[in-house]
């Protein structure tokens, strides 16, 4: 582990995680924590050595020119950040990752060990996967926990999933098996624009983030970058009639099994998100 500064004392922290790969379609979970990340103004505060967990020819190190003109090489790897803010009663901790190619175990023990230093008391993983939802519908996210008590505190379902999985689930079993409670929270992807970026499944998450940690979470353009996206299939899926009658069954299926946005739950989330964010304008 790498330090870029002595370990800030700090208020309550929980983690809120994301990593490149498997765990990510679309790259909605990743963009999520940058855009956490840049809202926020969070600091750097450590990274991972590339060097115990990456192969380099599966994830290749990068050359950019950086905003001064210098040519700067970037190795893949996992850094953390801090981000303090002055509406919340706790601290957040972001995690933006790639998940490692080896020495998975090794890997979370000493991510879960910093964390212990700083004294994270939540961890909250976001992922996103592609699934058969139609993109003209609200985003479906998941939330799931690895205890039955955190998951009645808050709201969400305990963990049944079987099968393989990806660093965010050996991440949650390292938390389970350390006492630290965790949530992990899943937006679905439509498997037909499986591209990257897919920011309305972004905005999902960081709205369920918002809910979860009960902060207000600016907005900036994911709202409008999510309207372009969906505009732009619409078009693409009416250039296709195969694609346009796929779309239109997969809208039928959602519709007759889920209740309407508008219900009454839907319109309480959306009134707090409101009286949350107009209390952070204010202040």
């Amino acid at each position: 582990m790498i330090e870029f500064e002595a370990l800030p004392e700090l208020e309550d922290p929980v983690l809120v995680a994301a990593f490149e790969g498997w765990n990510d379609a679309g790259d909605a979970a990743s963009d999520a924590i940058d855009h956490l990340r840049d809202v926020w103004g969070a600091q750097p505060l450590a990274e991972m050595d590339p060097e115990d967990y990456y192969d380099y020819q599966v994830n290749r190190p990068t050359i950019a020119f950086d905003d001064s003109g210098v040519r700067r090489l970037t190795w893949p790897t996992t850094r953390l950040y801090v981000a303090r803010l002055p509406l919340a009663t706790r601290d957040v901790v972001l995690v933006h990752g790639i998940e490692p190619n080896m020495r998975w175990r090794q890997f979370t023990d000493e991510l879960l060990g910093l964390c212990g230093e700083l004294g994270v008391s939540m961890a909250v993983t976001l992922g996103a996967l592609l699934s058969d939802s139609p993109h003209t519908r609200p985003v479906p996210v998941t939330g799931t926990a690895t205890d039955s008590g955190t998951a009645r505190q808050l709201g969400v379902e305990p963990s049944h999933y079987e099968g393989p999985t990806g660093i965010v689930g050996v991440l949650q079993d390292a938390c389970a098996r350390r006492g630290l409670p965790s949530v992990s929270l899943w937006a679905a992807v439509p498997h037909y624009v499986a591209q990257s970026p897919s920011p309305k499944a972004t905005l999902a998450l960081v709205r369920r983030v918002e809910d979860l940690l009960d902060v207000p979470v600016p907005l900036g353009d994911l709202v409008e970058d999510a309207r372009a996206w969906e505009i732009g299939v619409d078009e693409l899926a009416a250039e296709d009639e195969e694609v346009a009658d796929y779309v239109r069954q997969l809208e039928e299926a959602r519709d007759t099994t889920d209740l309407p946005e508008a219900s009454g739950e839907a319109i309480a989330r959306e009134f707090e998100r409101y009286l949350r964010r107009r209390g952070a304008d204010e202040s």
